[in-house]
């Protein structure tokens, strides 16, 4: 990655089953790949779909934390649902989260991988370079020179 983007992994989220990272810090934004309800080992986890919106939520939380941002600093939420019928027991999830009523797109969807219910991106502010790399662990960041640089400077 070049010095203006790091990328962002920790093992308190979903684990990434593909080629992309958990989220993408560039510059004072952090872009979250899709939140899906699976365990450590890539597994769907079994639930309703209230219980699988709490895990999207929860892993999303735990990347934006591992960004140096929080729930209430984001800005917009894509979710993608398989079923329609899914939309009032997921919000009634959602609206405990996201609390600040960011813009959100709400997609159905012919279906999704791991032949799941839900999935959850999201695009959020982050803290300054500075205190945003000092709440957070340096092993949670795979490239942090630039911001490393930058919060020296501070």
């Amino acid at each position: 990655m070049s010095p203006e983007l790091t990328t962002i992994s920790t093992s308190e989220g979903c684990p990434a089953i593909g080629p992309y990272s958990q989220a993408v810090v560039a510059g004072s934004y952090v872009f979250l790949s899709g939140q899906i309800p699976i365990d450590s080992n890539g597994e769907p986890l079994q639930g309703s779909i209230a219980d699988k919106t709490h895990a999207c939520c929860k892993s999303v939380q735990a990347v934006l934390s591992a960004a140096g941002s929080d729930i209430s600093r984001v800005v917009k939420v894509t979710v993608f649902l398989d079923d329609m019928k899914s939309f009032a027991e997921f919000n009634t999830v959602y609206e405990t989260y996201f609390t600040h009523k960011p813009a959100r797109s709400c997609v159905a969807v012919k279906a999704l991988p791991k032949n799941l219910e839900v999935e959850i991106e999201c695009v959020a502010l982050v803290n300054t370079y500075g205190s945003r790399l000092l709440g957070t662990k340096k092993a949670d960041i795979t490239s942090v020179t630039a911001y490393e640089q930058r919060a020296t400077e501070i």
